[in-house]
């Protein structure tokens, strides 16, 4: 399936440097991970659709923070918000 060339090509595409040796042990190893991709193309479909429950509960509207609150553990503050270190 896979061939020297295929992999030389991916090897140029994603800019890795490869000798003889890896271009080999690659071909060896893609054509194995395609053959697991052509098994699980032989598993059939099924119709069945699952049912499905929603576990999730129902958003419930709640009183959320004030800025002081928010504001109340923060190591530094400047006008009303948080304060971080300068990125240069």
């Amino acid at each position: 399936m896979v061939d020297h060339d295929a992999v030389t090509h991916v090897a140029s595409l994603a800019r890795v440097d490869l000798d003889e040796d890896e271009i080999e042990q690659f071909t060896a190893q893609f054509d194995d991970i395609l053959s697991y991709f052509e098994t699980l193309d032989s598993v059939p479909e099924t119709e069945d659709d699952a049912e499905l429950e929603n576990v999730f509960r129902p958003d419930e509207v709640s009183e959320g923070l004030s800025q002081e609150e928010a504001l109340r553990n923060a190591p530094e503050t400047e006008d009303g918000y948080f304060k971080g270190p300068t990125v240069s």
